[in-house]
């Protein structure tokens, strides 16, 4: 049992691994997209000239709750120089996703996309999920799970693009 119980945690693991030097889409024109829900409507295409923190995430995921806090403060100290972050919440229950938004006090562009178009446009599966997109829209960087967004290595990273 303990074993199996092994086993499964990592082959789990390495779900969030690829294979080759970087994940395909590091590179390329990020994917635009128009999400509409019950609050407004927002396109990726919209914030072209910025540096943007794309986020894919869920109000029930554990690791999104973990990191929403690092993001939410990223955001406060970025905005001026040019770095937004377009969370997109892939909840069903508008309710939750409302809740969510209210609780952690988010400070930055909310969109809830149930369906996933957008998400599945970028092939995310995992959650949460970020894109870092350059200022002419080319994907520069991909994180899977949550990330710590006030490190050294990530705000240098942001603010050198």
């Amino acid at each position: 049992m303990r074993r199996t119980l092994l086993l499964i945690g990592f082959l789990a693991a390495l779900t969030g691994c690829y294979s080759g030097s970087r994940p395909p889409r590091i590179g390329a024109n990020a994917p635009d997209f128009t999400v509409q829900d019950s609050d407004h409507k927002v396109a990726l295409s919209d914030f072209r000239g910025q540096v943007v923190v794309l986020n894919f995430w869920g109000s029930w995921c554990a690791p999104c709750i973990a990191e929403t806090p690092a993001l939410v403060q990223m955001q406060r100290r970025m905005k001026d120089k040019g770095v937004v972050v377009l969370a997109v919440s892939i909840d069903v229950d508008d309710a939750a996703y409302h809740r969510f938004l209210k609780d952690f006090n988010m400070n930055m562009v909310t969109v809830r996309d149930g369906d996933h178009k957008s998400a599945d446009l970028y092939g995310t599966f995992g959650w949460p999920e970020s894109y870092i997109i350059d200022r002419k829209g080319v994907i520069r960087r991909k994180f899977i799970g949550a990330v710590d967004w006030n490190s050294p290595e990530v705000t240098d990273f942001l603010l050198k693009m």
